[in-house]
C-alpha cells in the first residue's frame, strides 16, 4: 500500500469534524452549512480557510477558536435537564436519560436520536445498557424502574417496589439482576427474567444516590447523602464495608474493572479512591471547584473522568492521582460522564439539555477567547455605538470597541455575581448591579469607579439610568427599589410594597414612573418624584421577571415565569393582551413605533387598539431588523444565521444603526457579528408578509433558510 498523503488525511479529519459539528442544522436548514458552518469553525480549519471568502453580507466575523476541540458533538433533542448519557457495550449506541420523562437512544456515529422510549411519568434519573446491548434499565423519581427492548424501544418491564424516587439502576455484570438506588434510603435486587425484587439492602441513614455492581458480581458499592460509600455482598445481601471520609454528600461510586479499587464523587468537591479489600482510602482528585455529580474508570482503569457542577469533565491518572485534562463547553453543570467501551471517547451529560461527544486523545489547546470566565448576564451597546459593556458572574464588567471586537476596559472592584450593566444616556457612565449587594458607578472614559451605591440589604438585580441621568433605580432581592442620586450616590427613596423579590425595574421614556417586576407575581407602577406606589398590575401566575415601557409611555409589557407576556395600560392598570411564548422570555423590548416586541422567542406582534397597524405599516417598520433568538439571527423576521450551542444567548443587544450583534453566552464567551445589508439575498431585504399574518397568539412566524 503505498504512502498516505498527509494533507489529504488532514482534509478528510477537518471534513469529518465539520460535518459532526454541524450535524444537527444540516437536517433542518442545510444551507446553514454555507453560512453558520463556515462562520464557526476552528480558524485554521481547511474547509473554512477556502470558503469563508463566500460570505459577503459579513463585515466583522464571530472571534472563533484556532483548533477543533475534544469535543466531537453535542445531541440536541431533550427539553430538559440531561441526567446521565451512556455508551452500548458495543459503542455503537449513547443512552440518555432526562428531566423530560424520556430516555432517548443515539447513534453515535452520526449524532443522530433514533429512539425515543416513553412511559415514566416523572423525572428520568439514570439508564443504562445490559452487557449485552439488547436491554435498557431505566430509574425514576416516579418510584419504578423500567426495562425497555433495545432494538424496539418496546417497554417489557416495571420493576416496582420503592418508596420513593429511584436514583439509579444498573445491571450485574452477567445480566441477571438489576441493583437500584433510592431516596427511600435503600439499595433493592431485581431478578431480571420474572422482574421480582431479590432483596433489600439497609442501612444508610439517608438518600442512596447510587449503587453498581463490582465486575464479577459478587458486590454492590453504593453512594449516599449520609457521606458514605458501603460495600454489600450479593449473596448474603450483609453490608461488608464503609468507606468513611468525605465531607459532605456521596453522588456516585464505582468500581475500577479489576476490583481492587472504588471511586466516589462529592459534594465536597473531590474525588476519593479507596481500596476494595481493606476499605482505606488511597487518594484524593481535588481540582473542581464545585460539587462532583459522578466518576467512572476508563475501561483500562488507567483514568478516571468527573463530571461537575463547575460546568466540566476532569480526568485523572489512577495511579498518580494528577488531573490530565479538562473538558470545557457544557453551559451549566454536568450530571455525568462516562468512556466508550474502547476508551476513545467520553461522554457527559449537563443541566444545559445536551449530551457532548469529546475525543479523549486529542488533548487539544484550542487556542483562548478573549473573554469573561463565567456566565455573561448583560450585554449592551453605549448610546453612541461605539463601546458595549457586558457583566458577568466572574465579578467584572467588560467595555469592548465595536468597530474591532476587542476588549479595551475590565472594570473590577465587585465582590460577588454582577447581574447587570447599563450605560447612562450620555455615555459617560456605566452602572452594575451585584450580588455583593451594590451598584457600582464606572467613568467611561477610564474605567475608574467613581461610586458606590449601598443600602440594598441583598443582591442587587438590575440597575437602569433615568431619561435624563440624574437618577438610578436598583431592584433587589430585599424587595424593594431604591432611587439614587447619579451625581453624588446617595439615595433618595426606598419604593417599597413588593412582597417578593424585585427582579427588574425600568424608567417611563418621560421619567416620571418607575415599574418594577417581582417574583410576586405583580408589577408595581411608582411616582419617582413622590415615591408612591400609583398601580400593581395583577395576573400573571408566576414570578415576573422583567417590565419594560412603550416609547410612548402607554403600555407596559411583563414577561413571567409563567410563559406569558401581558400587556398592560398604564392608565386603566387592566391587561389587554396576554401573549403566550411556550417559554421564559429572557429578552424583551419594544420596536420604536410600539407596535411589536423583539423577545429571545422572536418577534411578537402586538394587538393593542393603542398601537394597531396594518400589514404595510409593519412591513415598513421591520425593514433592516436584525435580532436575536434562542438559536437564530434573523433579518427581517427570516432566520439569517443559525447559533451553534456554545455561541447561544444568554443576553444580547443590537445596534440597529451599525448593523452589529453582541451576544453573552453562559460560558463567558462575548461574541461579535456585523452585517452589511446590501450585500444580502434580496429575500433578506423586505419583511415577510406571510410572516407579518400568521400570527398564533401574538407569535410571528419565523421563516427559515
Amino acid at each position: 500500500m503505498g504512502d498516505y498523503d498527509p494533507g489529504l488525511l488532514g482534509l478528510a479529519y477537518d471534513a469529518k469534524r465539520f460535518v459532526l459539528h454541524m450535524r444537527s442544522i444540516i437536517e433542518i436548514a442545510p444551507l446553514q452549512v454555507y453560512y453558520s458552518g463556515l462562520l464557526f469553525t476552528p480558524g485554521s480549519s481547511l474547509i473554512r480557510g477556502g470558503y469563508l471568502k463566500n460570505i459577503p453580507w459579513v463585515i466583522m466575523e464571530p472571534k472563533v477558536v484556532d483548533v477543533w476541540s475534544s469535543l466531537i458533538q453535542t445531541l440536541e433533542g431533550h427539553t430538559g435537564v440531561v441526567q446521565s448519557g451512556v455508551f452500548s457495550p458495543n459503542g455503537k449506541l449513547v443512552v440518555s436519560a432526562s428531566c423530560d420523562e424520556t430516555i432517548r437512544l443515539w447513534d453515535t456515529s452520526t449524532g443522530k436520536q433514533c429512539g425515543v422510549l416513553e412511559g415514566h411519568t416523572n423525572i428520568v434519573s439514570s439508564a443504562v445498557f445490559s452487557p449485552d446491548g439488547k436491554l435498557v434499565v431505566s430509574a425514576s423519581w416516579d418510584e419504578t424502574v423500567r426495562l425497555w427492548e433495545t432494538s424496539t424501544g418496546k417497554q417489557c418491564g416495571v420493576l416496582e417496589g420503592h418508596t420513593h424516587h429511584v436514583y439509579s439502576a444498573v445491571f450485574s455484570p452477567d445480566g441477571k439482576l438489576v441493583a437500584s438506588a433510592s431516596s427511600d434510603n435503600t439499595v433493592r435486587l431485581w431478578d431480571t427474567s420474572t422482574g421480582k425484587q431479590c432483596g433489600v439492602l439497609e442501612g444508610h441513614t439517608d438518600e442512596v444516590n447510587s449503587a453498581v455492581f463490582s465486575p464479577d458480581g459478587k458486590l454492590v458499592a453504593s453512594a449516599s447523602r449520609d457521606n458514605t460509600v458501603r460495600l454489600w455482598e450479593i449473596s448474603t445481601g450483609k453490608q461488608c464495608g464503609v468507606l468513611e471520609g468525605h465531607t459532605d454528600h456521596v453522588y456516585s461510586a464505582v468500581f475500577s474493572p479489576d476490583g481492587k479499587l472504588v471511586a466516589s464523587a462529592s459534594s465536597d468537591r473531590t474525588v476519593r479512591l479507596w481500596d476494595t479489600s481493606t476499605g482505606k482510602q488511597c487518594a484524593v482528585l481535588e481540582g473542581h471547584t464545585r460539587q462532583v455529580k459522578s466518576a467512572v474508570f476508563s475501561p483500562d482503569g488507567k483514568f478516571v473522568a468527573s463530571a461537575s457542577d463547575d460546568e466540566t469533565v476532569r480526568l485523572w491518572e489512577t495511579s498518580t492521582g494528577k488531573q490530565c485534562g479538562v473538558l470545557e463547553g457544557h453551559t451549566d453543570s454536568v450530571n455525568s460522564a462516562v468512556f466508550s467501551p474502547d476508551g476513545k471517547l467520553v461522554a457527559s451529560a449537563s443541566f444545559d439539555d445536551t449530551v457532548r461527544l469529546w475525543e479523549t486523545s486529542t488533548g487539544n489547546q484550542c487556542g483562548v477567547l478573549e473573554g469573561h470566565t463565567d456566565y455573561v448576564s448583560s450585554a449592551v451597546f453605549s448610546p453612541n455605538g461605539k463601546l458595549a459593556a457586558s457583566a458577568s458572574w466572574d465579578k467584572t464588567v467588560r467595555l469592548w470597541d465595536t468597530s474591532t471586537g476587542k476588549q479595551c476596559g475590565v472594570l473590577e472592584g465587585h465582590t460577588s455575581e454582577v447581574n447587570s450593566v447599563v450605560f447612562s444616556p450620555d455615555g459617560k457612565l456605566v452602572a452594575s448591579a451585584s450580588d455583593d449587594e451594590t451598584v457600582r458607578l464606572w467613568e467611561t472614559s477610564t474605567g475608574k469607579q467613581c461610586g458606590v451605591l449601598e443600602g440594598h440589604t441583598s443582591c442587587v438585580y438590575s440597575a437602569v439610568f433615568s431619561p435624563d441621568g440624574k437618577l438610578v433605580a436598583s431592584a433587589s432581592w430585599d424587595k424593594t427599589v431604591r432611587l439614587w442620586d447619579a451625581s453624588t450616590g446617595k439615595q433618595c427613596g426606598v419604593l417599597e410594597g413588593h412582597t417578593g423579590y424585585a427582579f427588574s425595574a425600568v424608567f417611563s421614556p418621560d421619567g416620571k414612573l418607575v415599574a418594577s417586576a417581582s417574583s410576586d407575581r405583580t408589577v408595581i407602577l411608582w411616582d419617582t418624584s413622590t415615591g408612591n406606589q400609583c398601580a400593581v398590575l395583577e395576573g400573571h401566575t408566576d414570578s415576573v421577571n422583567s417590565a419594560e415601557f412603550s416609547p410612548d409611555g402607554k403600555l407596559v409589557a411583563s414577561a413571567s415565569y409563567d410563559k406569558t407576556v401581558r400587556l398592560w395600560d398604564t392608565t386603566k392598570e387592566t391587561t389587554i393582551e396576554i401573549i403566550e411564548t411556550h417559554g421564559i422570555t429572557r429578552i424583551m423590548k419594544f420596536s420604536n413605533d410600539g407596535t411589536h416586541l423583539h423577545t429571545s422567542h422572536g418577534i411578537l406582534q402586538l394587538n393593542s387598539p393603542l398601537h394597531s397597524s396594518g400589514n404595510q405599516e409593519l412591513a415598513h417598520t421591520l425593514t433592516h431588523s436584525l435580532y436575536v433568538t434562542d438559536q437564530w439571527i434573523t433579518c427581517n423576521m427570516k432566520k439569517l444565521l443559525w447559533l451553534p450551542v456554545e455561541y447561544r444567548p444568554w443576553c444580547a443587544a443590537v445596534n440597529d444603526t451599525a448593523n452589529l450583534i453582541v451576544i453573552g453566552s453562559p460560558s463567558g464567551r462575548v461574541t461579535f457579528i456585523s452585517f452589511d445589508f446590501t450585500a444580502l439575498p434580496a429575500a433578506y431585504l423586505q419583511p415577510s408578509v406571510k410572516a407579518a399574518v400568521v400570527v398564533g397568539k401574538g407569535f410571528l412566524g419565523l421563516v427559515g433558510c
